[in-house]
């Protein structure tokens, strides 16, 4: 009777330490997410003042303009939703159309000489860059948890203890930003 308590006693002992383990990760893999958040919300406060920034320059861009601030505004209303997916589908959007209004902003002389703009995009990079840090620490935050709750023994319990896999922060399989850059030398 005394083995059957002990044995008893250890698993209920290990039962606790999982799930406290759990709880831990789960806490962290939300807490990497509001840093991403946080990034993005920088994001959003940049770009209405880039796009004023380039505005006249960019006259003949005004489709460029206007879908940079649609994404913008839909990227926002995504983070308010607080659905993953839908998130990391309209911030990607809103990705793709930063990378076609600084693309095309090399082709204004008069914006790459601007003091103004270069000090936006110069913020904007490294905003983006900071982004990209903090995606790819939520990851490894996510994957860590969800290995924790994937390999036995804790994989038979984790989902009775009201876990369940958190998703990785991935580019969507038709993102321009998969495709393989061109470099062309011959300028």
């Amino acid at each position: 009777m005394t083995v059957l308590a002990v044995v008893l006693l250890i698993i209920g002992a290990w039962l606790v330490f999982m799930f406290n383990g759990l709880v831990k990760l789960r806490n962290q893999v939300a807490n990497a997410f509001r840093q991403i958040d946080v990034q993005l919300k920088r994001r959003h406060d940049l770009i209405p003042n880039l796009v004023e920034s380039v505005k006249g320059e960019m006259k003949f861009e005004k489709e460029t303009l206007e879908r940079v601030i649609q994404a913008r505004a839909a990227a926002i209303s995504a983070g308010q939703g607080g659905n993953t997916g839908d998130i990391l589908a309209k911030e990607g959007m809103l990705t793709q159309a930063l990378g076609r209004l600084i693309a095309l902003s090399e082709n204004y002389p008069n914006l790459k000489s601007n003091e103004s703009v270069n000090k936006l995009m110069e913020e904007l990079t490294h905003t983006e860059n900071q982004i990209g840090f903090a995606r790819q620490f939520y990851n490894d935050v996510v994957t860590k948890f969800n290995t924790d709750q994937q390999v036995f023994p804790t994989n038979l319990f984790a989902a009775m203890l009201g876990f369940s896999p958190a998703a990785l922060w991935e580019l969507p399989s038709d993102s321009p930003e998969r495709e393989t850059p061109k470099v062309n030398l011959a300028v």
